[in-house]
């Protein structure tokens, strides 16, 4: 078990006319190794949930337990700082956090923030950047004169040069064409095979989650809606509706065709490849 909510809720401006509770009693557990995806509408609950998973903030009420680590309202924050050194959690647009002189010593600020040595620090740096599908020759380049993708890729290879076992991934997309879409995913997905990576996406884009997450959790309105496979959440098309969620892309129009042709919609595909399977298996059929 890597990460496991008992009873947590969390409030903003405690006590004050602002008051607004966002989590209320969330209970879930996320195991070693899994790919899992936290998805909900605007004001879920799901960017102040994933806050807790590195202790970014802390339970009003209730435990996070974070590798064996508890975290409640009482702990002091000064005990935090290995617990956020092994989970690392990549913003939407993380190169708007570079800011040294070359990529290099990017990637070595982190680890020597938490006591790495500096030559331990640029070993790590060395190490991570083909992870990200970049050349060495760029540690010597100063992070600004990349290009987008390129930016992107070393603020997350300071995040992997922790040496995190758990990598959060909010909106990690966000303003990317479908090619860097594609390049930027493919880096979390072999960190996750080849590295057993704990990897918990957040993304409004259901197709993305279908293509890539093993299990689901659904926030609505501070609590946790459903969770399980997609394929299982994706079955409670009702529920998704009330929690704002849209089906993926091959759902809908499987949706479409079936309804024009009279057929079962007890199984919608999820993804391109099902959708192109079913739709031949009616061909063949008829």
């Amino acid at each position: 078990m890597v990460v496991k909510f008992e009873s947590v809720s969390h409030t903003y401006n405690l006590g004050t006319p602002m008051e607004q509770r966002v989590l209320k009693e969330v209970n879930l557990k996320i195991e070693s190794g899994q790919y899992i995806a936290v998805v909900g509408h605007t004001g879920s609950g799901k960017s102040t949930l994933i806050q807790h998973m590195n202790a970014l903030l802390k339970p009003t009420s209730g435990t996070v337990t974070i590798q064996e680590k508890s975290i409640s309202a009482s702990i002091k924050t000064k005990n935090l700082k290995a617990i956020r050194q092994k989970v690392g959690l990549v913003f939407q647009f993380p190169e708007y956090q570079l800011f040294e002189e070359t990529v290099e010593k990017d990637i070595m600020f982190g680890p020597m923030n938490y006591g790495v040595s500096q030559d331990e620090a640029r070993k790590r740096a060395a190490e991570v950047i083909p992870i990200v599908g970049l050349e060495a020759d760029i540690l010597q380049h100063s992070p600004f004169n990349l290009s987008g993708g390129q930016m992107r890729r070393v603020a997350i290879a300071g995040i992997l040069a922790m040496e995190p076992d758990v990598l959060i991934l909010d909106e990690p997309t966000a303003g990317l064409d479908p090619k860097g879409q594609r390049e930027i995913m493919k880096i979390f997905e072999d960190l996750h095979k080849n590295y057993q990576k704990t990897i918990i996406l957040v993304s409004h884009d259901m197709d993305l989650v279908c293509q890539y997450a093993q299990q689901m959790i659904v926030m609505h309105r501070g609590e946790v809606k459903l969770q399980g496979t997609p394929k299982e959440v994706f079955e409670q098309v009702e529920l998704l509706n009330e929690c704002g969620i849209t089906l993926p892309i091959p759902a809908r129009n499987y949706q479409h065709f079936a309804e024009k042709f009279g057929l079962s919609m007890s199984s919608l595909p999820l993804t391109v490849t099902e959708f192109v399977e079913k739709v031949t298996e009616v061909a063949e059929r008829s």
